[in-house]
């Protein structure tokens, strides 16, 4: 049976690093966050309609993620931290969003903590207490939904191990 797993969590918090890394471990399909190829290319900041395709190229990602033939599926980002996102940024969400979460369910949320120093670079905008503040409202949203989450925590090797582990439990 296909598992889709979802890295989530703060920015700054390895999440593209544990989804390599885990990709490799299982063999499994995985896709980057999408957000940071998208904004890359952008010469102004970002609107709330960049934030909306970046949720409509998530779930065409969960999409071909259906349609692979690894039963395993790891997600770098998910609509958890699109529609944080809009609410951090914009205070309202797509209409459609919160039906879109129900409909494309995740079977293990990896929530990496931010206990790991905050690397800038130029599309992250949230180090120090901010952070700490989005990380508590990720797992607000997680728990509010009883979606299952485990928090990644630990540096380098011991963060990795620390997620292989959490997948291995629902294998």
């Amino acid at each position: 049976m296909k598992k889709f797993i979802a890295i989530t969590g703060p920015e700054s918090t390895a999440k593209s690093t544990l989804t390599i890394a885990l990709a490799k471990h299982f063999d499994a399909n995985y896709f980057l966050e999408y957000a940071r190829d998208y904004l890359k290319g952008k010469d102004q900041h970002y609107s709330f309609n960049d934030i909306e395709n970046i949720a409509l190229k998530q779930l065409e990602q969960y999409k071909e993620g259906k349609q692979t033939d690894t039963p395993i599926i790891i997600f770098d980002t998910w609509l958890i931290i699109t529609k944080v996102w809009f609410e951090w940024v914009y205070k309202k969400t797509p209409l459609w969003l919160e039906q879109a979460i129900i409909e494309h369910p995740i079977d293990l949320y990896l929530l990496c903590k931010p206990d790991i120093p905050w690397e800038p670079d130029p599309l992250r905008e949230n180090g120090g207490e901010e952070r700490i503040r989005l990380y508590q409202q990720y797992k607000s949203e997680l728990e509010s939904r009883n979606f299952k989450y485990i928090e990644i925590e630990g540096i380098g090797e011991k963060r990795i191990n620390n997620a292989i582990s959490s997948i291995n439990s629902i294998l």
